[in-house]
């Protein structure tokens, strides 16, 4: 991460603190196992929170093309941070919340830098149903966290029958994380 990105960063952390909630921007280990399924032929890739674009740059050096990430930040700083930094990638000032409504199919993938767990449950579910909507069969949402429980309140992974799977813990991020990577089930299927 450039210094000019770190200093955005922390001046937004502390000129808005209920919208960026993190200590520090994401490790580049965290990234690269937050990518580390990503197919450029397998479609396009929805971001949220795209923040100053450490994410967004491990997407794009998994070789999707700009075109086909498709970024949400609700940040207005970070957006034009976004918009200089990645030529031709598709930049939303928008709520996660309003992700169903994006004019993306058949993407394969959302992959969220939010603060999932500190947000209320209708969001939540709002985020997780509208990232189904988009994502084609078998497609997945892809979530880091800090913490020992999976990001997703239980009530929202069970209405929308979410399966996981869960990272080893990355220790070379500021907190340690672990990646959780969210399907919905074949009805029928067993919970994890």
């Amino acid at each position: 991460m450039a210094t000019s990105d770190f200093a955005l960063f922390m001046g937004q952390l502390l000129r808005r603190p209920h919208q960026v909630v993190a200590l520090a921007p994401s490790s580049r280990f965290l990234c690269a196992e937050m990518v580390a399924e990503i197919d450029p032929n397998a479609g396009p890739v929805i971001e949220l929170g795209a923040g100053t674009g450490n994410i967004t740059q491990a997407i794009l050096d998994r070789g999707v093309a700009p075109q086909n990430l498709h970024s949400i930040e609700m940040n207005p700083d970070f957006c034009a941070r976004l918009r200089t930094r990645f030529a031709g990638l598709n930049v939303y000032q928008m709520s996660a919340g309003d992700v169903g409504t994006l004019p993306v199919e058949g993407a394969q993938a959302v992959v969220s830098g939010l603060p999932l767990l500190s947000m209320p449950i209708d969001l939540q579910r709002a985020i997780l149903s509208g990232t189904f909507q988009r994502v084609k069969p078998g497609g997945s949402y892809v979530q880091f966290t800090y913490g020992p429980k999976p990001p997703v309140a239980r009530p929202v992974r069970e209405d929308l029958q979410l399966a996981w799977r869960v990272s080893r813990k990355i220790w070379w991020n500021m907190p340690p994380a672990r990646v959780y990577r969210f399907t919905q089930r074949a009805a029928g299927a067993c919970a994890i």
